[in-house]
């Protein structure tokens, strides 16, 4: 600049705002959320909410006995999203979280600080017992409630629901005696220890345990399926699907997984097996053999790896015999199917051709065995807790005297152990008639003796074994006496309609996941024998047997006084002294009742929360229906399958419209997050480091349906992108300071280029919102994400941003200026479902005031008038032509020809007629950030820069000629013959 050259910067519309480049995110989120709860959001728009339609998240309840983890984080985060977005899309959008605060976990920390002390928990009034179970659960749903605050999450935090809540306790009472009322009920049974030989049930004080020698049996699984994969047992792999599937395919089709069990006469009650997700696994591949050897060179064995070596000596093959393939991971074993070892088996009648699922079991150990637990659910305690948990069927093959129901095929009739023992052997024929087929089917590995502590009973001092016993019951198949058969007269007829009538599924595998299990699903295990819950509020008749008629009394009257007590004092009163008579009053004998004392299972607890929060709260909904149910897969098993079974049993059909699924979250790498690995990542410190928006931008870049994976990289490029968002924000917060209605221009007299912007404004609009409505978050944030950066930042903001900075008060600055307000109002309430935090920080920026807040305003809406399909298409192939003027210019760059693109006046070859005349309609060298450009259609001269996946197009650079506006830096003729030195005529009009 000359010496007698003004200073023109301070003529400039320069960007004026104090939003900051660095966040600073986790220190400056906690003001935000004081400011929200301060002015009451959450209450404000329930407050104004006359005119919309309700839409009601119905909050599966987390677990009130720890911190929170990483999957809790996103659960509730993708919750968050679902209501915020319904919210600002012009729904009441309702959202009461929610907490399990009965059962075993619970009850167990109770039991061990009872331990502690020297306590013996039996000894402790059972009402007291319960008081402190009741206490711990309060501390641990105030402690959460703080986490998941923290996170950003809206909702009813000053009223959520609780399990344990008396009104609570009450209908989930009310709700099992509809079940009592209407034919469902009865009592079936559960593994306990058992003695065949005294025909009864023992207790563990009934129980002593001395040494016994049992056979050993190594047992070959044959794998048979892989994810949806199908694959012959034989040599040939099947169809596969996907490169995993594949893998599946040649490396594990007809893999056996080896268990080893002590009790060979469970194998035929076998209905899964169990591998533990904490263990090391490989597949190993047998390279030689001895002569008496049942393994053959080929054959291919999954096994724990710190137990493979014992293994394969106990099958007479030393370390030259086998080798290590690889790695196989729990994820891997959990896609696996297997068949029964006895599947197809000659005589078997079919008995056993059935899939056997592989289940991960947090009670398999590398103590002893293979690292895989054959499981029976009728005759263990750990196999029947597994069954519980997967839905898996009991099996009835055992009679009371420990011999085989008769017509079990093959071994009808074999005994477990003898009636007498001979010579102090108790030993029966079954073991022997299993361990036979086996070996005839081929199905074992080795096998062998041991002698080890084995139970027995203290009376006959004969060993015991795990049989089922009796427990309580729904029964889904028997017909429903309550006269609600709009979608069936059972309970499963009800829940396989309502998911394929009723409900729409996100993904739609949920639908099937869902389907097949309650499809092959046994009756409904309601009972418990623990002290911390809602008990069976339910009597018999003494004496009588449970399919009798009068077996169980149904009283309205009885049940009544039951309710009313439990609405004041909680189901403790079921517990209190004098309850029978209380409650049976003075229409029944005290004597001739027993009052059943085991408790629910606390998923019938949470299958009942639609009942006392959708149905009785103010805040729930008209139908008591759930607009959307949102968890974890494997609630599919949980509690999407328990709410689904309880309201098909009360209400005749699903309590949820929607069922929304998210995978498990794996490490950078993919695996399985675990203490022991060390690479569990906390929400917490995630917040600590980068702020909730972080986490929350993560949630929202992930495929939610699958599992996701998070690691410290994986959130540095999160932080990345968000960094990126924010500069896009920053410079239209910059340039809108001051912005006014008088400078509003109509969309009809606006440039083409903000046109255009409108059109791809109106086109995000209808994305965003069917996005949101569809809970495709990842699909909303990376439409927005690239129109922001790539749309806006890298296109439009970068060409006006020289109007913006240097017109005066020209139409083309004013709707320039315009269009930047469309997009504030739209890019802040697009995104606020998912930056809760930073979204809040722009609006305030622009919009402060102590009730202002993006989230109390919806999206606005946008008119159809701004779509425009011929300018689109006209501005895309205006695009193409950018795109190679920009590449060739950034050559010259490159090669220090030029500091800038002003310098350039390119000369741009333009084959095609209509796409010449496109660029020539607009203002050309402003779209290429150039002081001139050329535009013509004459042939191409050989040294034209080209881009190869544009044809037609070709770029002869040329410097600008004139001179350095000193105002906007153009290069142009026409600079210092104006009344103010050194500046063009635009320039010059825009100083006056």
């Amino acid at each position: 600049m000359c010496a007698d050259t003004p200073d023109y910067k301070d003529t400039l519309n320069l960007p004026e705002t104090d939003f900051p480049m660095r966040a600073g995110l986790p220190k400056r989120e906690p003001g935000w959320l004081e400011r929200w709860e301060k002015i009451g959001v959450y209450d404000r728009l329930r407050g104004s909410a006359d005119g919309r339609t309700p839409f009601t998240l119905h909050d599966g309840p987390p677990y009130a006995n720890g911190h929170l983890h990483i999957g809790h984080a996103l659960n509730k985060t993708i919750k968050d999203m679902i209501v915020r977005s319904h919210q600002m899309m012009g729904y009441e959008s309702r959202y009461v979280p929610g907490w399990d605060c009965h059962g075993l976990p619970i009850e167990w920390k109770i039991e061990e600080q009872y331990r502690a002390k020297g306590l013996d928990k039996d000894k402790v009034p059972v009402v007291d017992f319960r008081q402190e179970c009741r206490k711990f659960a309060e501390g641990w749903v105030d402690i959460q409630r703080e986490e998941f605050k923290r996170l950003g999450v809206t909702g009813n935090w000053d009223n959520p629901y609780l399990t344990m809540d008396f009104h609570a306790e009450r209908v989930i009472a009310e709700e099992f005696m509809k079940f009592l009322m209407n034919g469902t009920l009865y009592q079936g049974s559960k593994p306990v220890m058992w003695s065949p030989v005294e025909k009864t049930a023992l207790a563990e004080a009934e129980v002593e345990y001395h040494d016994h020698q049992s056979h050993t049996v190594w047992v070959k699984f044959r794998a048979i399926k892989g994810g949806d994969a199908d694959f012959d047992l034989g040599d040939e792999a099947g169809d596969f699907d996907g490169a995993n599937q594949a893998l599946l395919a040649s490396q594990l089709q007809g893999a056996d997984v080896v268990i080893w069990t002590t009790t060979p006469w469970t194998i035929p009650q076998n209905r899964a097996v169990c591998f533990g997700p904490e263990i090391s696994y490989g597949l190993y591949e047998v390279t030689g053999r001895p002569e008496e050897c049942w393994a053959r060179i080929g054959d291919r064995y999954l096994l724990s790896d710190s137990l493979a070596e014992d293994t394969f000596a106990k099958a007479r093959l030393d370390g030259t015999m086998y080798r290590r393939l690889r790695d196989v991971s729990a994820e891997e074993l959990g896609r696996l199917t297997l068949a029964h070892p006895l599947r197809g088996v000659e005589d078997g009648d079919g008995e056993w051709d059935f899939d056997v699922p592989m289940l991960p079991g947090d009670h398999v150990t590398e103590e002893a065995g293979t690292g895989f637990v054959h499981t029976a659910p009728s005759h263990g305690d750990d196999d029947y807790q597994i069954g519980l948990k997967y839905g898996l069927p009991m099996t009835y093959n055992v009679m009371e005297d420990g011999s085989y129901r008769a017509d079990l095929p093959l071994f009808g009739g074999k005994r477990i152990l003898r009636e007498k023992a001979k010579k102090g052997d108790w030993e029966g024929d079954a073991n022997a008639a299993v361990i036979s087929t086996l070996t005839e089917v081929g199905a074992l590995l080795a096998r062998g003796r041991i002698r080890h502590s084995y139970p027995h009973s203290w009376r006959s001092k004969a060993p015991v074994i795990y049989r089922n016993t009796p427990q309580w019951f729904a029964a889904i198949d028997r017909e429903v006496g309550d006269g609600q058969d709009t979608y069936g007269k059972t309970i499963r007829c009800r829940a396989l309609t309502s998911i394929d009538e009723l409900v729409k599924w996100t993904p739609r595998t949920g639908r099937n996941r869902l389907y097949s299990m309650i499809e092959a699903r046994p009756d409904w295990v309601l009972s418990r024998q623990r002290a911390w819950g809602v008990p069976l509020t339910c009597f018999v008749k003494k004496g009588a047997k449970p399919d009798d008629p009068d077996f169980l009394l149904r009283d309205a009257g009885v049940n009544a006084r039951i309710l009313d007590a439990f609405e004041q004092e909680g189901a403790d009163a079921w517990y209190r002294e004098g309850a029978k008579e209380r409650f049976l009053g003075n229409d029944y004998a005290a004597d001739d009742y027993e009052q059943v004392f085991d408790i629910l299972d606390v998923w019938f607890d949470s299958g009942s929360t639609h009942a006392f929060v959708l149905r009785d709260r103010e805040d729930g909904t008209a139908d008591g229906i759930a607009d959307v149910y949102m968890e974890g897969t494997d609630q599919h098993r949980g509690w999407f399958h328990s709410s689904m079974l309880q309201a098909c049993g009360t209400i005749g059909r699903a309590p949820y419209r929607n069922v929304v699924t998210h995978g498990f979250t794996l490490d950078e790498k993919g695996n399985k997050m675990s203490k022991s690995l060390g690479n569990t990542i906390l929400p917490e410190e995630v917040v600590k480091q980068y702020g909730a928006d972080i986490l929350r931008l993560w949630v929202a870049t992930t495929d939610y349906t699958a599992d996701q994976r998070i690691g410290p990289e994986i959130l540095k490029g999160v932080a990345d992108s968000y960094r990126r968002l924010r500069n896009t924000m920053r410079f239209m917060l910059g340039n809108l300071s001051g912005f006014t209605e008088d400078e509003r221009v109509d969309a009809a007299e606006m440039p083409e280029l903000e046109r255009w912007v409108l059109h791809r404004m109106a086109e995000l609009d209808e994305r965003v919102r069917q996005g949101y409505a569809a809970f495709d978050f990842q699909g909303v944030y990376r439409a927005l994400f690239e129109f922001a950066t790539g749309d806006l930042s890298s296109f439009y903001f970068d060409i006006r941003k020289d109007a913006l900075y240097c017109d005066g008060n020209s139409l083309r600055r004013r709707a320039a200026r315009t269009v930047l307000d469309l997009l504030f109002h739209r890019l802040t309430t697009w995104l606020a479902p998912i930056l809760v935090f930073t979204m809040e920080e722009v609006w305030l920026e622009r919009f402060p005031g102590e009730d202002s807040s993006v989230h109390l305003v919806d999206m606005p809406e946008t008119p159809e008038g701004w779509l425009d399909a011929a300018l689109a298409e006209k501005w895309a192939a205006v695009r193409k032509v950018r795109r190679v003027v920009t590449a060739a210019l950034e050559i010259q760059r490159r090669d220090k020809v030029i500091g800038a693109s002003l310098e350039a006046a390119p000369v741009v070859h333009i084959r095609e007629p209509e796409l010449l005349k496109a660029a020539r309609s607009v203002e050309f060298e402003d779209v290429c950030i150039t002081s001139a450009v050329s535009l013509t259609g004459d042939p191409m001269p050989q040294e034209a820069f080209r881009l190869p996946e544009i044809e037609g197009v070709g770029v002869v650079f040329e410097t600008a000629e004139g001179e350095k506006c000193q105002r906007c830096w153009k290069i142009l003729p026409d600079v210092g013959t104006h009344k103010h030195p050194g500046v063009c005529s635009r320039c010059n009009a825009a100083l006056g």
